[in-house]
């Protein structure tokens, strides 16, 4: 099981759009993650003070990189994003430093 991680940030006085936004993710969303090849098991959003930070537990990051790269779904919710997140060129994922257990 693989354990992979983002940072994002919401931009200036977007924090209650990005909140709301969130409160119904659209089913259509979840099903192009649910229904890809990554064995996804865990997909967790945490947010404080207008940086994201977001959690997957999945058995093939790559599938998942080809969700949020090659589906209409993700492209779709990028552009509900757009103006609400902060769109840096950064590589996506962050390294894992420790763990326990």
């Amino acid at each position: 099981m693989a354990r992979i991680a983002f940072h994002l940030e919401i931009a200036d006085g977007q924090r209650e759009a990005y909140r709301e936004a969130h409160e119904n993710v659209p089913q259509w969303l979840e099903d192009a993650y649910l229904e890809s090849d990554a064995g996804l098991e865990t997909y967790s959003v945490f947010e404080s003070d207008g940086h994201v930070f977001g959690f997957l537990e999945l058995e093939d990051p790559d599938a998942i990189q080809e969700v949020m790269d090659e589906s209409d779904a993700q492209a779709r919710w990028a552009e509900e994003m757009e103006g609400i997140t902060v769109d840096d060129d950064s590589d996506q994922w962050m390294d894992e430093v420790y763990r326990m257990i």
